[in-house]
C-alpha cells in the first residue's frame, strides 16, 4: 500500500506553523530549525519561501492584520467616520487579543506587509473622505494604532499581585484595593479600553465639529 504523501510545503503552511508556535510559546520560539522539524521538512526548504526568520514573523503578523475587519471604511458603508473608527478599533483589538505575542512585531508598523498596508490605507482614505486634512488623517491613524497596540501589550490589572499585604497603607495609602485587581482583569482591561477609546473619539469629534480641522489645514499649526 502506498505511503501517504506529505502535503507540499507552502508559504501558508509555514505561516500557520510559525503562528501556532508564536501563540503557544512566543516570538523567541520561532527558528528555521524548529519550524522545519514541526513541518517535517529539511531546514533549507524553508528558504524557497522566506529569506529568513524575520520574514516569517512578518508574515505571521500580517496574517493577524488580515483578520481585522475593514468593511466600515468602504465608500458605500453608511457609518460615519467616528463610528467607523470605533468599530474598527474593536475589531483590531480583538485580533490582537487573540494573538498577543505578535503585538511587538505589529507595533513596528506595516513596513511592506500587504494586509498591514491595507489597514493603513483604509483608515487614511476614510478620514480624508470625511473631511480631515491629510496630515491630520495621518495623525489619527497613528494615534489609534498607538492606543490599540499599546492596550494589547499588557494588562494593567495583571500588574498587581493578589496579596493584600503587598501594599502597606503606610507606603501606598491609595492602593488598599489593588490586590483585587488581578481577579478583575477582564473588567478592568475592558473598562480601560472602552474609556480610552471614548475619550479619544470625543476629543476628535470636538475638533471636527468646531472646524478646527479646517483651520489647522489652512494655518498648518
Amino acid at each position: 500500500m502506498a505511503r501517504p504523501r506529505k502535503p507540499l510545503l507552502s508559504r501558508d503552511r509555514i505561516v500557520e506553523a510559525a503562528g501556532a508556535l508564536v501563540d503557544a510559546e512566543g516570538l523567541d520560539a520561532v527558528s528555521t530549525r524548529r519550524l522545519a522539524a514541526e513541518l517535517g521538512v529539511s531546514g533549507p526548504s524553508l528558504y524557497n519561501h522566506f529569506r529568513n526568520k524575520d520574514e516569517i514573523l512578518d508574515a505571521v503578523a500580517d496574517a493577524v492584520s488580515a483578520r481585522v475587519d475593514l468593511s466600515m471604511f468602504d465608500e458605500d458603508d453608511p457609518r460615519d467616520w467616528r463610528t467607523a473608527l470605533h468599530d474598527w478599533a474593536l475589531s483590531y483589538r480583538s485580533a490582537l487579543r487573540a494573538h498577543p505575542n505578535t503585538v511587538p512585531v505589529l507595533a513596528r508598523g506595516p513596513g511592506r506587509r500587504p494586509a498591514g498596508l491595507k489597514v493603513a490605507d483604509a483608515v487614511f482614505g476614510a478620514m480624508v473622505r470625511a473631511g480631515w486634512p491629510p496630515a491630520q488623517a495621518t495623525y489619527i491613524g497613528a494615534l489609534m494604532r498607538y492606543f490599540i497596540t499599546g492596550s494589547a501589550l499588557g494588562s494593567f490589572a495583571r500588574g498587581f499581585v493578589d496579596d493584600a499585604d503587598a501594599y502597606d497603607p503606610a507606603d501606598y495609602p491609595h492602593l488598599g484595593q489593588a490586590h483585587l485587581l488581578a481577579d478583575r482583569q477582564e473588567q478592568v482591561d475592558e473598562g480601560a479600553f472602552a474609556t480610552g477609546l471614548r475619550a479619544l473619539l470625543d476629543g476628535l469629534a470636538l475638533q471636527y465639529e468646531s472646524g478646527a480641522r479646517r483651520d489647522w489645514a489652512v494655518s498648518g499649526s
